[in-house]
């Protein structure tokens, strides 16, 4: 039985291979030894950067991975992590996610995924504009008229407010995981929307500046779309 795995078709057992290392510890002798026995079944989109990842030494992406976060420290790009140890309410402050192995997304699985993302947002200020507006949602019984109106995000005072061309989220956060479906093959899947704050959209764009800076030849050998509009 094989795994579905994101840089590979697959991903075999334990026991029978290295497992695939997406991790921010992978070291070069991991991904070598993955390449020579798993080399035929890289996806196509990730052969280009398997070849050049052979090519790096452990060293350098080491390096790398502290000057990164050396200069997300330096500039203070962080958040916070709230527990139960945080008595004053300030939280635990960490540096933003960051791996070295980029995700790779073809062209043509982003064109899909771009069609359906818009008519999620889409979908998701229709449903606040009919909460403040006509409330059809509650009169059809779909969503119990409770679940909104004590929620304590409502705001009653906007009910009956136009927003401009009826956009109520001018930047949505939807999270997106890629897992195996029923017959192991990667398939997208929405894991939850954020729409008040979505401040993962940040690290976003200093994730890209930071690969930008790391490995300028990596944009040189792939046709990038840029995150900036």
């Amino acid at each position: 039985m094989l795994k579905f795995d994101e840089m590979y078709t697959t991903q075999a057992e334990a026991g029978q291979s290295q497992s695939q290392s997406q991790t921010q510890g992978a070291s070069q002798s991991q991904s070598q030894s993955q390449s020579q026995s798993l080399g035929a079944d890289v996806r196509g989109h990730y052969r280009t950067y398997a070849k050049w990842m052979s090519r790096q030494s452990a060293d350098v992406m080491k390096a790398r991975r502290e000057e990164a976060e050396m200069i997300f420290r330096r500039v203070g790009i962080t958040f916070a992590v709230y527990g139960a140890k945080d008595e004053d309410g300030s939280g635990t402050e960490r540096l933003i996610p960051f791996d070295l192995i980029p995700r790779i997304i073809p062209a043509r699985e982003w064109a899909g995924m771009e069609k359906g993302l818009v008519q999620r947002v889409t979908a998701l200020n229709r449903f606040i504009h009919d909460v403040y507006h006509d409330q059809e949602i509650i009169k059809a019984g779909i969503v119990p008229a409770e679940q909104i109106l004590n929620n304590a995000q409502f705001r009653p005072e906007m009910m009956g407010v136009d927003v401009p061309n009826q956009v109520y989220s001018n930047i949505s956060g939807i999270d997106i995981v890629r897992a195996p479906n029923a017959k192991g093959e990667g398939e997208y899947y929405v894991l939850e929307d954020n729409l008040r704050v979505p401040s993962g959209v940040s690290y976003m764009l200093e994730n890209r500046k930071m690969m930008m800076r790391l490995f300028p030849e990596l944009f040189s050998a792939h046709r990038v779309a840029p995150l900036a509009h």
